[in-house]
This record gives C-alpha cells, structure tokens and sequence, in this order.
C-alpha cells in the first residue's frame, strides 16, 4: 500500500563513530525522499566525524578511517542539508530513540538551526514493538496459537514458556539465521547447549552483561565511558575505575568478577 503524505517524506538512517547520542558522530547518512506526487530521490553522503571510528564500530557497519579521511564533515553540509530537509516529515527504524537526536546534535554543533517544529516522525521499529508485542502471552499466542489464560501465575507461565520452546524447536528446525558478521548458520536445533549459545546477544562475561569478551576473548566494558575497552586496560590506566565500580550500584556477581581481573592483573606483574 502506498503511503498517503501531503509534504514530503524523508527515509533516513545513519551509520556513526558509536550508540552515544551525546558525543558519537556521524560517517554516513542515506535518505529517500518521496515527494507527494510519489517521485522519488535519493541523497547519500560519507562524512569525516572528526573523530575515530572505533575498529569495533568499523567491523560493523564496515566504514573505516581510511574511508573518511578525504570526505566533508557534517559541517560542510549542513546548510545544504538542512534546505533539503525543510518542511519533511522524518521516517526511520529507532529513529525517535537514537538517528533524530543524533542529526539535531549534529546541526546544533554545526551552527545550524534545524527546525523540529511541526514536522511528524514515524519511527518503524516502535511500530513493530507495537503490534507485534514481546509478551510471554504474546508469544504464547504466536507459536503456541493459545491465549494464556492466568498470565503472570508462576505456574502458567512456566508451562507457557516450556510450550513456546518446544514449538520454537519445531518452526525453526533448518531455519537460517544470519548474524552481524554475515555468518549463516541454523541456530535453533534440539540441544541445549546450542540454545543457550543463541539465546545470547554477546557473549557475557558477567551475569549482568555489564561486561562481555570481545572476538580475542578478553573482558571489555558493554557500558559507560570506556565501552568496548578491555577491563585490564582501564585499570592500568585509570585505577579508581574499578574503586567507582565496586561502590556503585553494580551486581555482587559483576563486582567478584572486576575483582578476580584485578587480581589476575596484579599477579602477572
């Protein structure tokens, strides 16, 4: 179905140097521009953040420094790209939580006065949250094809949640996934191990996921200041890092592990 605008409809979506809304920078932007009459353009730029790009960050949305090294900055289209943006509404997939915030950050930083007054933003993946609820009874609903009657009873819940994994087992037997790197594989089979390797976003070295081990298989931060840092590394070069830590209002598990690292630190030297 053809959506129905009266001004028009800017599809963007950025790639950055990181997630930090505050102080990560921007090293592309695509948009897709559908004017009311249903033309359509389409507008790509590869930007210098000024700043480097983290060779994690690289290994994802594949944009190294190399790439940048000669490209503008945001700066250096700003202007441009605030007319090209005038009075559009703005479409994106989590763009309410991350790519809007980022764009007027960037703006604000070039100088430039980008006007958010009226425009509408449709946000994809909010929508899809929507509609297509995570719920255990939602779930419930999908593969079981049973509502779940007395939710939130422990009882019924865990026999919900048994029924769910059974019918995962069976509707996505031979069924492919592709992960961040492009690797296929078919993760849901009938072995526990393998399910519990896949029920996983990273690879947590603490029960929090405060800190997980990279691709080398070190411990690095998964937050804060020093994401993606090794905790070795930090604490050698910020000792009261691991002070802050273990007064702040992380798990006791998370606080045993920093110990154990701390230790295991001190020990090699």
């Amino acid at each position: 179905m053809e959506i129905n605008i009266t001004r028009p409809l800017i599809i963007f979506d950025l790639e950055t140097t990181g997630v930090n809304i505050a102080t990560d920078r921007i090293v592309e932007i695509a948009i897709l521009k559908i004017l009311p009459d249903g033309h359509e353009e389409f507008r790509h730029h590869l930007l210098n953040p000024g700043i480097p790009i983290p060779p994690e960050v690289t290994a994802i949305h594949g944009i190294s420094d190399a790439d940048v090294k000669d490209k503008p900055g945001f700066k250096d289209v700003a202007g441009n790209l605030n007319a090209y943006l005038q009075n559009c509404d703005l479409v994106g997939y989590n763009s309410i939580k991350f790519d809007i915030p980022v764009l007027v950050e960037e703006f604000l930083r070039a100088g430039v006065e980008f006007d958010m007054k009226g425009r509408r933003f449709i946000d994809v993946q909010n929508i899809f949250h929507k509609m297509e609820q995570r719920t255990l009874k939602a779930a419930y609903k999908f593969y079981c094809s049973k509502e779940l009657i007395n939710a939130h009873s422990a009882e019924a819940d865990t026999r919900a949640t048994y029924e769910i994994l059974k019918s995962q087992l069976d509707r996505y037997a031979d069924t492919e996934y592709v992960d961040h790197d492009g690797k296929v594989s078919k993760p849901v089979v009938n072995d526990v191990k393998a399910l519990h390797d896949f029920s996983f976003y990273n690879k947590n070295a603490d029960l929090g996921g405060q800190i997980i081990f990279n691709a080398k298989g070190q411990e690095v931060f998964n937050f804060g200041k020093h994401k993606g840092k090794t905790v070795e590394e930090v604490f050698k070069m910020e000792p009261s890092y691991y002070d802050w830590m273990m007064k702040g209002e992380f798990l006791l598990s998370t606080k045993k592990l920093i110990t154990a690292i701390k230790l295991r630190n001190f020990n090699k030297g």
